[in-house]
């Protein structure tokens, strides 16, 4: 043991050395307050970005004026006048065609006008302007409208609307809506968390309270570290590998009796997410399970309780907010993913709704990829809408997890 005396500053020295510690402290706050700072900017233009496209200015005509089909006005249409005019007007093989996907007389006002305008008037999109330009040179952009096309009707619109929530995919951007797209994510985001719910807390269980510690043990979890790091796209190609040609005959229904599909489905795609998630997943899980005391586990051997019984009553129920929490995160993962998708087989037009493991689908990320690729302006604008609505349910699902944590959050 050293007898030497550990000398410290005094006087001039001690407070010299003090200045230094309070510079070096002044210096790192102003680091992490400018990279917060930072953060805050990209993100206040990531969200002002998409909400200047999906509000502004649309200048339109329509191709058959709505005087050909009735003599009401537009607004003024009731339910029962739209359908005798779609009747009157569409050929028999597109009207019992949509009526075969949904029947006629159970479609709303606003459905019904909605189809009116697609399928009879038609409009055409004459030019759209973000909401900056429609604020700022308003003016300019009615002289120029009024001189181009004098004809055009110009109106300030918000392409987020209830409809556009409820609307399928169309060819017309006017018209398109995300109905199909949400129906599909809810699709993938289901089935990927029954696959990889309770794969990956048993995994976890398992790896936390029944492995050794060894090195095989150890070999395992660094793997399962490793692929939580993987990209998506590896995942999608061992999903078109494994799920879309290998299990074709369960994934496509065939061996239920399914004829007109093939592995390219929901369920597909569902099962690809399930493994993209599942590492964090059982990462997740083991944290919550660590978390819990070794107090419970050793009072509950202490009374003669088994291992299993000490898991299943008293470290699960301790460790469930964190797994779920952990859970709903990942998932939030598998909701913006567009790679694996693509891999997958997921369709970029698809205007029926997925009603089985077995459909065929889309989803939103795929569906803004879309719309974003194609030049017309008018879809930018309808892709803009379709990022609000998915960064809703990415913060709807981040929320749930923080409501979970907190109401049944426990300190020890």
């Amino acid at each position: 043991m050293s007898n030497e005396k550990i000398s410290y500053p005094e006087g001039a020295d001690f407070y010299s050395a003090l200045r230094a510690r309070y510079r070096t402290a002044a210096i790192w706050l102003s680091i992490f307050l400018g990279s917060l700072l930072i953060a805050i900017i990209a993100l206040t233009a990531l969200i002002f970005n998409v909400i200047d496209g999906a509000f502004g200015y649309i200048a339109y005509e329509y191709k058959n004026p709505p005087t050909e089909f009735t003599s009401t006005p537009v607004n003024e249409l009731t339910k029962e006048e739209l359908l005798t005019v779609l009747k009157d007007n569409l050929s028999s093989g597109a009207y019992k065609k949509l009526d075969w996907e949904k029947p006629m007389e159970s479609r709303t006002q606003a459905d019904l006008l909605e189809l009116f305008l697609e399928r009879l008037v038609r409009i055409d999109t004459k030019g759209t302007w973000k909401m900056t330009e429609s604020l700022l040179n308003g003016a300019e952009i009615r002289a120029e409208v009024a001189e181009k096309y004098p004809d055009a009707i110009l109106e300030f619109r918000s392409w987020l609307t209830p409809q556009f929530l409820v609307s399928p995919m169309s060819s017309r951007a006017e018209f398109a809506g995300v109905r199909t797209a949400i129906l599909g994510s809810l699709w993938l985001v289901g089935i990927a968390i029954l696959f990889a719910l309770p794969v990956g807390t048993g995994a976890a269980i398992y790896l936390q309270e029944y492995a050794p510690k060894n090195w095989f043990t150890r070999v395992i979890q660094t793997n399962i570290n490793n692929l939580a790091g993987v990209p998506s796209i590896v995942y999608g190609m061992l999903g078109l590998a494994l799920f879309v040609r290998v299990m074709e005959q369960f994934t496509s229904g065939a061996m239920f009796g399914v004829t007109d599909s093939n592995g390219r489905t929901v369920l597909s795609a569902g099962l690809t997410m399930g493994i993209l998630v599942l590492p964090l997943i059982i990462i997740n899980a083991q944290e919550a399970i660590k978390a819990v005391p070794d107090s419970l586990r050793q009072a509950a051997f202490g009374v003669g309780a088994t291992r299993w019984q000490t898991i299943w009553h008293h470290v699960l129920p301790n460790a469930l907010p964190g797994i779920l929490t952990g859970s709903i995160l990942a998932l939030s993962r598998a909701l913006g993913e567009t790679a694996p998708l693509i891999v997958v087989g997921a369709s970029t037009f698809i205007s029926v709704d997925p009603d089985s493991p077995f459909s065929k689908f889309t989803a939103l990320p795929i569906q803004i990829y879309q719309w974003t690729t194609r030049a017309q302006s008018e879809f930018h604008a309808i892709a803009a809408s379709a990022i609000i609505v998915l960064l809703v349910l990415l913060l709807s699902l981040n929320a749930t997890a923080i409501l979970l944590r907190n109401r049944f959050q426990r300190r020890w």
